[in-house]
């Protein structure tokens, strides 16, 4: 394979990595913990925190609460983690190091 060949090939790679990455970030993740759920776009971004049954919220569980967000979050950023990967995977393999 001689050389223009090879950068024409790593070009189109870059191409469909820059898709594939964008496709990522626009895609929403939802993060669920009992009361609380959080919906986040790939690139990390928080879209929206939803309290089911805020009404019905002491004080006393503001704690408790604040917790439960915090869960959500990283139950939402293991999944953007986890699409990523599978995503990018095939990438990864063809050029080793890249993620």
């Amino acid at each position: 394979m001689n050389m223009q060949a090879i950068m024409k090939q790593a070009k189109n790679l870059q191409k469909e990595m820059e898709k594939a990455k964008e496709d990522i970030d626009q895609t929403e993740f939802v993060g669920e913990n009992g009361l609380v759920k959080v919906t986040m776009k790939g690139n990390h971004e928080t879209i929206k925190v939803e309290i089911s049954n805020k009404e019905n919220m002491e004080s006393d569980d503001l704690e408790m609460l604040e917790d439960m967000i915090q869960l959500a979050i990283n139950d939402a950023n293991k999944k953007i983690e986890e699409y990523t990967e599978n995503k990018m995977g095939k990438f990864s393999s063809s050029m080793p190091g890249l993620f």
